[in-house]
Order: C-alpha cells, then sequence, then structure tokens
C-alpha cells in the first residue's frame, strides 16, 4: 500500500493595516459616500500638499475611472507663481475640470474693496459662495483638518452650511459609527473634511508612502525674506517690506502654501521629504499657527470666517 501524498500549507502572516491604511480607508471611504448620495461635489484645490493629497485620494477613489467631479480654486491674486502652475499641471494630467473663483474680479468691478493690511485671504468667502451658488455644487470637499487650528477642531466631517453659507458650530449633526448624514434643504450644501483625523505628520508621511509631488516650496529653498510679526515673509509684488524691514537671503521652506501677503516661511535645510517629516515630527507648533499671518487678527479670526462661510 503506497503512503499517502504529502501536502505542505504554506502560512502568511495577515496583511498588516498600519495608521495611514486607516486614514486613507477612511477618506476613500467618506469620498464615496458623499458622491454616492449628493449630485453635484467639487473639491478645494489650491495647489497645497492638503488639497494634493484629497485629489489624490479621489483618483483612487474613482480608479480606473477619473474623478467625476470638477476642481475649485478661489485665486486670491496673490498665490505663488510656483502653486499655480503646478496646479495647472496636476489637473491637466489627471483630467480633471478646473474652475476658478477670483478675488481679483471681484475687486476689479468693485463688488470687493482691498483690505488696508492687504491681506486678500478674507476676501476669499464671497467669490467661494457666488461659485457654489452658480455651479449648484451641493457638497464641496476640502482638505481641512482638525489639528490646524481649534476652530476647524469643532467640525464634523460632514459640515452644513445653511442657505448663505453660513456655519453654526451649534447646529452639527452627530457622527456615531461612521454614519454621515449630508442631507440638506434646497439653497443649502455641506462642506466635506475627509482628512479631519489626519495630522500634518500624517500627510506628510502618506505623501512618502505615495511618491505625491507638491510644489517645490514645501522644501528647503533660498529665497529673499523680510521678518515681520514673528514670521519670514517672501519678497514677491504682493509683500514688499515696509520702512525699517531688512530684506536677507535665507534658506526655508513652506509648511502651508496661500496668500503670499500673508502666509510665512520657516527657515529649514529638509531638502527632501524624509527630511521634512523629522522636522515636522519635532515641531510644537501648527502650521497655520506658525506661518499664517490672518489667523492671528484676532483669538478667534479662523471661526469668524467660517460663520461667514470661509472655508
Amino acid at each position: 500500500m503506497r503512503d499517502p501524498p504529502v501536502t505542505t500549507t504554506t502560512t502568511h502572516a495577515p496583511a498588516r493595516f498600519d495608521q495611514l491604511d486607516y486614514l486613507e480607508s477612511e477618506a476613500i471611504h467618506i469620498i464615496r459616500e458623499v458622491v454616492g448620495e449628493l449630485e453635484r461635489p467639487v473639491i478645494l484645490f489650491s495647489g497645497g500638499k492638503d488639497s494634493v493629497v484629497l485629489l489624490h485620494l479621489a483618483a483612487k477613489a474613482f480608479w480606473p475611472g477619473r474623478v467625476p467631479f470638477p476642481v475649485l480654486h478661489v485665486d486670491t491674486g496673490h498665490n505663488f507663481e510656483e502653486v499655480l502652475a503646478f496646479r495647472d499641471r496636476t489637473v491637466e494630467r489627471l483630467g480633471v475640470r478646473l474652475e476658478v473663483a477670483s478675488v481679483q474680479d471681484y475687486i476689479d468691478d468693485g463688488r470687493l474693496e482691498e483690505r488696508p493690511d492687504g491681506t486678500r485671504n478674507p476676501l476669499q468667502t464671497q467669490p467661494l459662495l457666488d461659485a457654489i451658488a452658480e455651479h449648484r455644487f451641493d457638497a464641496v470637499f476640502g482638505g481641512a483638518r482638525r489639528d490646524e487650528e481649534k476652530a476647524r477642531a469643532k467640525e464634523r466631517v460632514v459640515s452644513l452650511r445653511d442657505a448663505f453659507g453660513a456655519w453654526d458650530p451649534r447646529n452639527q449633526r452627530p457622527e456615531l459609527w461612521s454614519i454621515y448624514n449630508p442631507r440638506h434643504r434646497p439653497g443649502e450644501h455641506v462642506r466635506v473634511f475627509p482628512l479631519s483625523n489626519w495630522t500634518e505628520l500624517d500627510v506628510w508621511r502618506y505623501i512618502e508612502r505615495e511618491g505625491i509631488e507638491l510644489p517645490p516650496l514645501y522644501y528647503a529653498h533660498e529665497r529673499d525674506v523680510f521678518a515681520r510679526d514673528g514670521m519670514w515673509l517672501a519678497v514677491t509684488p504682493y509683500s514688499l517690506p515696509r520702512p525699517g524691514e531688512e530684506v536677507v537671503r535665507r534658506r526655508v521652506r513652506y509648511r502651508t502654501v496661500g496668500d503670499a501677503s500673508c502666509t510665512g516661511a520657516v527657515l529649514s535645510d529638509a531638502a527632501t521629504t524624509a527630511e521634512v517629516i523629522v522636522e515636522v515630527a519635532s515641531t510644537t507648533l501648527t502650521e497655520r499657527g506658525a506661518t499664517r499671518a490672518d489667523d492671528r487678527l484676532s483669538e478667534a479670526a479662523m471661526e469668524d470666517r467660517k460663520k461667514e462661510g470661509y472655508f
């Protein structure tokens, strides 16, 4: 009688599901759920790192198809040229339609006036709300994270905006067991923040893992800057030194990019994503707290703008 055949069983260790996998899965789930519920979504896309990661997640959510909705940039007219060039390359590569709401157009025709301090970030609210109304967007995806700023920490993942685009922090829906409710009445819309539970360090670790390209301003480079209010502002046509403010050449990078008149750089030698991760892991200040002058206008500057319809 012949011996029975010998069978061998190969065991494999279970796939490891780490923190980045969880955050990615959660974000893609949120994007798909909202797109499945609503009709006219849009992603706010400035070319900054958070919106780049958000668009990358949307592309993964609908691969192998294209992202089935447009992106919207509220352009202050004072953006860094490198970021605008990166924005245009990215939407062309992904085949996504880009809508632009221009603050400059509103200033040119008198609908808005320049602020005395020259900062245009607070002027973005009306062009944003008008673009939402014009295109009838019912879900506006944004890259805001709760760790950025205390007003943003109050936001739900799906945040209701009334018919005037305003946010009431007292009127928010519970999101128990990751159940999201994007329902709204005619004229209202929801803002959706799939990166709510991410930190700045998570974003950078994900950028490294996925090999995501960013505008070069996020990495150390030499630039003419001047010191103002504890920040290093770049010399641009929109941010010029005042009398007594010395222009110096420094090696800097940006932790966040936006209106050049109010976005500061930090001194840094971090020229690669891995070096940025080490730098971010050791910092004690959020990127907005360290580099955004518009958030320093008052103790509740961000919350006041959000109540009016800001991001």
